[in-house]
């Protein structure tokens, strides 16, 4: 075997030792329920972004203030996936 071949195989153990020891996911799901049902059609039908529009209305800093850390406010659905449909 050649140096390269054993480079190679050594960088393919360390990426499934990465994801094999990667932590749990833990943002926050979208819950399945009747607030956001209709948001769940939108997403299938028209993607994240023309569902994500609607986000800001519920959550926003009256209603429902985000954390100081969290990241941009725009881009809701690219982290927060919908819940198995009940």
């Amino acid at each position: 075997m050649r140096k390269s071949d054993l480079a190679f195989i050594a960088i393919g153990i360390l990426i499934v030792l990465f994801f094999w020891f990667a932590p749990p996911e833990t943002t926050v799901h979208v819950p399945a329920d009747d607030n956001h049902n209709e948001f769940r059609d939108i997403e299938h039908a028209e993607g994240k972004k023309a569902a994500e529009k609607f986000c800001r209305d519920c959550h926003n800093p009256d209603d429902m203030p985000l954390s100081e850390e969290h990241p941009p406010k725009y881009r809701c659905l690219f982290c927060h996936k919908f819940d198995k449909q009940q």
